[in-house]
C-alpha cells in the first residue's frame, strides 16, 4: 500500500481555488432570494453598506465603543483622550518606551502643540523634504478627515495627513483625531469628505484599517508588511 503525504498548505490553497473556478457566481436578482442580504434601491445612501458590514451606532458613545472593538481586533492602539494637552503627554510616554530618536509631522495647530511636547529632533514635510530622512523617523504624526465606527479605520488625505508618504514610510503611524471626526459607517464618511473638499477634492483619499499587514505567506499574520507596523489613534 502506497502511503500518500499529507497536502501541503500550498496545495490546499490551490485545491481552493480549483474548487471556486468551477462554481458560477450568483445573479445579482438571487440575492433576495436566499443568497445574501435583501438589496433595495430607494434612491436614498445605503448606510449599512448593503448590510455586510456591522452598524456603527447610533449615538457618539455607540460609535466610540465600535470604534474601539474594531481597534482591539485590527491592533490599533486606540486611547480616547479629554484634552489635546493629555494626548501630548500620552504620545511622551509612548516616545519613551520606544525609545524614539527623531520624528515626522506636518505644521497644523494640533500638530505643533502635540510634537512640542515630545522634545525630539523633528522633520516637518511642509514644503519639501528628504525621503531619506523620512525613513528614518521612528514616527509619522499626522491629522485625519475622520474616524469611521462601522469599520474602525482612519480616513485621511494628502491634505489633512502632509501629503502621501508622511502615513507611510515611518514604522509608527500617530494619528491626532477630534471629537467631531467621528462617523459611525462609510457612507457618513464619504459624505463628510464631499461635504469638505468638493469639487477640489485632494489627490489622495486613503482609509487606514490598522496596522500594514499581509496574511499571504502560509496565512500568517506579519504586520508592517507594505507599511507602519504600528497605528496609533489620540482620540480628544
Amino acid at each position: 500500500m502506497v502511503e500518500v503525504p499529507p497536502m501541503t498548505e500550498r496545495e490546499k490553497i490551490l485545491g481552493r481555488v480549483r474548487e471556486a473556478l468551477t462554481l458560477s457566481a450568483p445573479h445579482p436578482a438571487e440575492l433576495s432570494h436566499g443568497h445574501g442580504p435583501e438589496i433595495t434601491f430607494t434612491g436614498r445612501p445605503v448606510t449599512q453598506a448593503r448590510g455586510w458590514l456591522p452598524s456603527g451606532g447610533e449615538t457618539f458613545d455607540e460609535q466610540c465603543a465600535a470604534f474601539a472593538k474594531a481597534s482591539l481586533e485590527l491592533k490599533t492602539d486606540f486611547r480616547q483622550l479629554n484634552s489635546r494637552a493629555e494626548a501630548g503627554a500620552v504620545l511622551k510616554e509612548i516616545a519613551a518606551a520606544q525609545k524614539w530618536q527623531r520624528i515626522a509631522s506636518h505644521r497644523t495647530e494640533a500638530t505643533d502643540a502635540v510634537c512640542s511636547s515630545i522634545e525630539l529632533p523633528l522633520l516637518r514635510v511642509d514644503g519639501g523634504y528628504d525621503v531619506h530622512a523620512l525613513e528614518k523617523c521612528d514616527a509619522g504624526i499626522t491629522e485625519c478627515d475622520a474616524l469611521i465606527a462601522q469599520t474602525g479605520s482612519v480616513l485621511v488625505s494628502s491634505r489633512s495627513a502632509g501629503g502621501r508618504a508622511l502615513s507611510v514610510l515611518p514604522p509608527h503611524h500617530v494619528v491626532l483625531a477630534r471629537r467631531e471626526q467621528m462617523v459611525p459607517d462609510l457612507t457618513a464618511a464619504f459624505a463628510l469628505a464631499r461635504k469638505k473638499y468638493a469639487p477640489d477634492y485632494p489627490s489622495m483619499l486613503s482609509f487606514i484599517t490598522g496596522p500594514s499587514r499581509t496574511g499571504d505567506i502560509e496565512r500568517i499574520l506579519v504586520l508592517g508588511a507594505h507599511g507602519p507596523k504600528q497605528l496609533t489613534v489620540l482620540f480628544f
